[in-house]
């Protein structure tokens, strides 16, 4: 039996035709970074928490307050949540965690849901590209004036999104950008996070306080990240 996956939402709002951004990581932390700093600057109030109990059991402490390490925030004005997540998450998880989000994302009459996964390249050379699950979502690509990746893969709750979505005739896209691998994420994330604004009407990001604290926010993350993969593989020893 698979794992039940808990939505808990906190308060009232109203989603319909509005956004969904996944900020769960995936290959690496720019995603969770990129999200965490639209969150920041658009005055995003938490809204939810997701919760399993398969998850490891921990806290994370923000200003001296307990947080689940899952939460979903929301922007009222612009009717955009992001579901931001500092758990490393199992391969097994990310299709029951994708097909989740899609429902939450169409119950709440989401009108475009948009997930990014990182591609091996030179950050200074590689180009950003995207891929969408509808000719409605494509259309979107182009009209923001990205690129539309024609032939690839994109693993991962990304391309579980694009999968479901498909099938369903939801909008998602996925924003492929470029990572070496090896430079702090906070570069990626700095184009990321632009690339999702050209989506987001309304949402924006603060590229240089994203640069300045973006070194620290990438310190917490990966050792939250850590911290969870440890107790994971230690909780049943």
């Amino acid at each position: 039996m698979l794992p039940d996956l808990t939505i808990k939402e906190l308060r009232k709002f109203e989603l319909e035709g509005g956004y969904l951004i996944d900020g769960f990581p995936s290959l690496g932390f720019s995603s969770v970074i990129a999200t965490e700093s639209m969150i920041h600057t658009s005055q995003f109030k938490l809204a939810g928490v997701v919760d399993s109990d398969v998850f490891p059991p921990i806290s994370l402490i923000k200003e001296g307050k307990p947080n689940f390490p899952t939460r979903i925030f929301v922007n009222d004005e612009l009717k955009v949540a992001a579901f931001l997540s500092h758990l490393a998450l199992e391969e097994s998880l990310h299709r029951q965690i994708a097909k989740k989000m899609l429902e939450w994302a169409q119950g709440q009459k989401i009108s475009l849901i948009v997930s990014s996964v990182p591609v091996k390249a030179d950050e200074n050379e590689g180009e950003i590209m995207a891929v969408g699950s509808t000719k409605n979502a494509t259309k979107k690509i182009k009209e923001a004036g990205i690129k539309n990746l024609r032939h690839g893969t994109v693993p991962g709750i990304p391309g579980i999104l694009l999968n479901e979505g498909n099938l369903s005739n939801q909008d998602v896209i996925v924003i492929l950008f470029p990572s070496d691998g090896t430079s702090p994420d906070f570069r990626s994330s700095a184009r990321l996070c632009m690339i999702m604004s050209q989506l987001i009407p309304g949402a924006s990001c603060d590229i240089p306080d994203l640069q300045k604290k973006a070194e620290k926010i990438e310190r917490t993350i990966k050792k939250d990240v850590e911290e969870s993969r440890h107790l994971k593989d230690t909780m049943y020893r």
